[in-house]
């Protein structure tokens, strides 16, 4: 177990006084695998010792960015490890310089978030696992069919529109068979990560199946998708994924809106393929 701060202060005398408040600290930390409401929740525990204005929590590899109050202009900061593992960094912010007695207090506590964090990253990349294509990145098919019945509801609920469109990559089984299997996966990282960047963030991207992949269009009908899928695809065409140049990539996209009540999730992919088909 291990907090390495630029300047440690932590010896064996002040962890036997605090190790009461440690252990009591972490009680409270192990009602919660929600990373962002762990740190709200060490945060409120940590302000009854030391006074801050605000904390940030990062960990890049699950994409974790988690800020509470207000990030000021002095800050302490700390990198986080559990037997080797590492567990991103915590920063403090306040004011006004922290007092070395201060700084004291805050990394004999930080010790008692240690494990419940590193029970919240497993369960933080456990769900990942279940809901995000290890391949491309974006959201994988079993999350699908819920996000479509619950964006429908929506859009029936607040009479908006709502829009699919499905994503085809033209040749792809040419790509793999000239080229290898490194070279196919690349071309569906490439074109996941143009159509991400394409896309708003309130759009929904998922991985179909295969070489082709759905997004979801809240507060979209029929023009406003048709623009969309027009612009991935000149975005797609004019992109560059491989060193060889001479390998280029373009995609059939075919498109459909919610008609109304009669609509199921079935009723609207199948559309959307019919459209993709004739494409």
């Amino acid at each position: 177990m291990k907090i390495h701060p630029s300047h440690p202060r932590i010896n064996p005398e002040s962890q036997q006084r605090f190790a009461s408040k440690v252990l009591a600290l972490t009680g409270v930390l192990q009602t919660t695998l929600e990373t962002s409401e762990l740190i709200s929740l060490f945060a409120k525990e940590l302000s009854g010792f030391v006074r801050f204005d605000g904390t940030s929590y990062q960990f890049p590899e699950l994409k974790i960015d988690i800020s509470v109050g207000s990030l000021t202009s002095h800050s302490c900061q700390y990198q986080m490890l559990v037997s080797g593992e590492a567990l991103g960094e915590i920063k403090l912010y306040r004011f006004y310089p922290f007092e070395e007695h201060e700084l004291e207090t805050i990394e004999n506590l930080l010790s008692g978030l240690l494990y419940p964090l590193r029970n919240a990253l497993l369960y933080h990349r456990a769900i990942q696992t279940a809901l995000i294509d290890p391949l491309t990145g974006v959201k994988n098919r079993s999350t699908m069919d819920d996000a479509v019945l619950r964006e429908m509801k929506l859009a029936r609920r607040h009479g908006t529109s709502l829009s699919v469109v499905l994503l085809d990559i033209d040749h792809f089984k040419r790509v793999n068979d000239d080229y290898g299997h490194l070279y196919g996966d690349q071309a569906l990282r490439a074109v996941a990560q143009c159509v991400q960047k394409t896309i708003r963030d309130s759009d929904l991207l998922f991985r179909y199946g295969g070489e082709e992949f759905m997004i979801l269009l809240s507060g979209t009908g029929p023009e406003g998708s048709a623009l969309l899928a027009e612009r991935i695809r000149q975005e797609v065409e004019s992109m560059t994924p491989f060193s060889n140049n001479d390998i280029r990539l373009t995609v059939s996209l075919g498109i459909t809106s919610l008609r109304g009540e009669p609509d199921t999730t079935d009723l609207l992919l199948e559309r959307a393929d019919t459209a993709l088909y004739r494409a």
